[in-house]
C-alpha cells in the first residue's frame, strides 16, 4: 500500500524560491510506485495550499490560490488528526463547504531558512504527531542560528572560527562604539552576516570601517541578530553531507564548491549551471563544484568524522549537509554552518557512492518514521497528587506554591 507523503516547500521567507526548487526536485525524483505525493506550497502571506497543480514549477511560478483544484488546507496541531484539513470558505447558498481530511503518513519539509527550517514548523508536526524527515525542534532551531550554533560546535569540541554577537538596536544606538568593539575583538578583514539566515544572503566581508558600516546595514536589514566574523583568508571550502537517526549515520563523500570571489554567495549558489529550473540540474546540483573534493585521504576523513560528531551532537535526523572552511596557510578546519535543510537534499553528494536521489528520499522516510516510532517508547504521562494537594480555592490562592495561601 502506498504511503502519503506531504511535501512541504514556499514558506514566509527569503530563501521561498530556493525552497521551491528543493520541494518541487524531490516530487519530481520520489519514487511514484511506493508514495503518494501530496504537494503543500506554502505562499510568501504563510497560508497553505493544496493541489496536483503545485508539483509543476510553471505553474507555482505564476501561483494563483483560485485555480481549478487548488485548496487551502491547514495542520491541526492535534495528535490523532494525521494529515490535513482544507479551510472551508464562507458562502453559497448553504454557508460553508464540508471540511475535507487529507490524510498524511510522512511530512517531508523542503523549507530552507526562518518559518520551516528553524524547528517552528518541526515543533508544529511534533504537537501534530506526524512522523517528518527533518531534524527536530533543537536540532533545527540551533542549527539557525549561527551564533548558537558556533556555541554548540564549539562546545562539542568541534573547532569553529571566532565571531562577537551584537543586536540592532545596540548598532542603532551606538553604531562607533560597536565598530569599535568589533575592529578590537575581531579586526579586518571579517564577515558580517545575519544570525538567522542562509543561503548566503545578507552576508558582506568588510575590510575597514566604511564597509563594515555598509555590511552592518545590510545584515540588520535581515535579522536583529549580527556576527562578525574573522575572515579566514587562504582558504576552500569543503563540504560533507550525512544522513540517518540516532548511533546510525553515514557520511557522503565530500566535496569543494568553487568560487570566483571571495564569497559563495547566492547568485553563485542557485543561479549558476544553467539548469533548467524545478529539474534535477537545477538548484544546489547546478553549482560549480568538485566531487570528490581534491583534499587528502586524512583531510577527507577528518572532514566525514567532524560531520558525523556534530550530527550526533545536534540529534539530527535525515540528511544534513555541514560546511566547513579550511586554512590552507595554517593547515586548520574549521566548522562554518550545518544545513539541516540543505538545497536539494544535497543528493548530489549521495550518487558517487551508488545511491540514487529516489533512494536517498527512501532512507529519509525511513529516517522519518524511525524516530517516530522511537518517540512512541517515551512515556509523557505521570500520574501525580499534586492537584489534590493544591490549595487553591474557587477564587485562587495568595502567595503559597502547591500549599496553603500565605497570610
Amino acid at each position: 500500500m502506498k504511503k502519503n507523503v506531504a511535501v512541504l516547500f514556499g514558506s514566509r521567507s527569503v530563501e521561498h524560491d530556493v525552497s521551491i526548487v528543493t520541494g518541487i526536485q524531490l516530487i519530481e525524483n520520489i519514487d511514484k510506485e511506493k508514495y503518494d505525493v501530496i504537494p503543500v506550497y506554502i505562499a510568501k502571506d504563510g497560508e497553505w495550499y493544496t493541489g496536483e497543480k503545485l508539483a509543476d514549477i510553471a505553474f507555482v511560478r505564476e501561483f494563483d490560490k483560485n485555480a481549478k483544484g487548488i485548496k487551502r488546507v491547514c495542520l491541526p496541531p492535534v495528535p490523532g488528526t494525521k494529515g490535513l484539513l482544507t479551510c472551508p470558505e464562507s458562502g453559497g447558498l448553504f454557508g460553508r463547504a464540508k471540511q475535507e481530511h487529507i490524510p498524511v503518513d510522512v511530512v517531508i519539509p523542503a523549507l530552507h531558512g526562518l518559518h520551516g527550517e528553524d524547528g517552528t514548523v518541526q515543533g508544529l508536526l511534533e504537537l501534530a504527531d506526524i512522523p517528518y524527515t527533518s531534524c527536530g525542534v533543537v536540532g533545527s532551531a540551533a542549527g539557525m542560528d549561527k551564533y548558537v550554533m558556533k556555541c554548540a560546535f564549539r562546545g562539542a569540541g568541534v573547532p569553529v572560527v571566532d565571531g562577537v554577537v551584537f543586536n540592532r538596536d545596540e548598532w542603532e544606538k551606538d553604531p562607533d562604539a560597536v565598530a569599535n568593539r568589533l575592529e578590537a575583538e575581531v579586526g579586518y578583514p571579517m564577515f558580517i552576516k545575519p544570525a538567522n539566515l542562509g543561503s548566503s544572503i545578507g552576508i558582506s566581508r568588510a575590510d575597514n570601517r566604511e564597509k563594515l558600516f555598509f555590511a552592518v546595514t545590510v545584515a540588520a536589514a535581515y535579522d536583529r541578530r549580527i556576527i562578525a566574523e574573522q575572515a579566514v583568508v587562504d582558504n576552500i571550502e569543503i563540504n560533507c553531507s550525512c544522513v540517518g537517526f540516532g548511533g546510525d549515520v553515514t557520511a557522503s563523500v565530500c566535496e569543494q564548491p568553487i568560487s570566483w570571489g571571495e564569497l559563495l554567495d547566492f547568485s553563485a549558489k542557485y543561479l549558476s549551471g544553467g539548469g533548467k529550473p524545478g529539474t534535477a540540474s537545477s538548484g544546489m546540483a547546478s553549482l560549480n563544484r568538485l566531487i570528490p573534493a581534491p583534499i587528502s585521504e586524512e583531510l577527507t576523513k577528518k572532514v566525514q568524522d567532524l560531520s558525523v560528531k556534530i550530527f550526533k551532537a545536534l540529534d539530527c535526523k535525515g540528511v544534513v549537509r555541514i560546511d566547513f572552511l579550511y586554512d590552507t596557510k595554517n593547515d586548520q578546519l574549521y566548522a562554518n554552518e550545518i544545513n539541516t535543510i540543505p538545497g536539494s537534499f544535497a543528493f548530489y553528494l549521495w550518487e558517487p557512492l551508488g545511491i540514487p536521489y529516489s533512494e536517498l528520499i527512501d532512507k529519509l522516510i525511513a529516517c522519518a518514521e524511525l524516530a517516530h516510532r522511537e518517540k512512541a517508547c517515551s512515556n509523557y504521562a505521570f500520574e501525580s497528587d499534586i492537584l489534590k494537594k493544591t490549595g487553591l480555592g474557587a477564587k485562587g490562592a495568595k502567595g503559597g506554591k502547591f500549599g496553603k495561601p500565605n497570610g
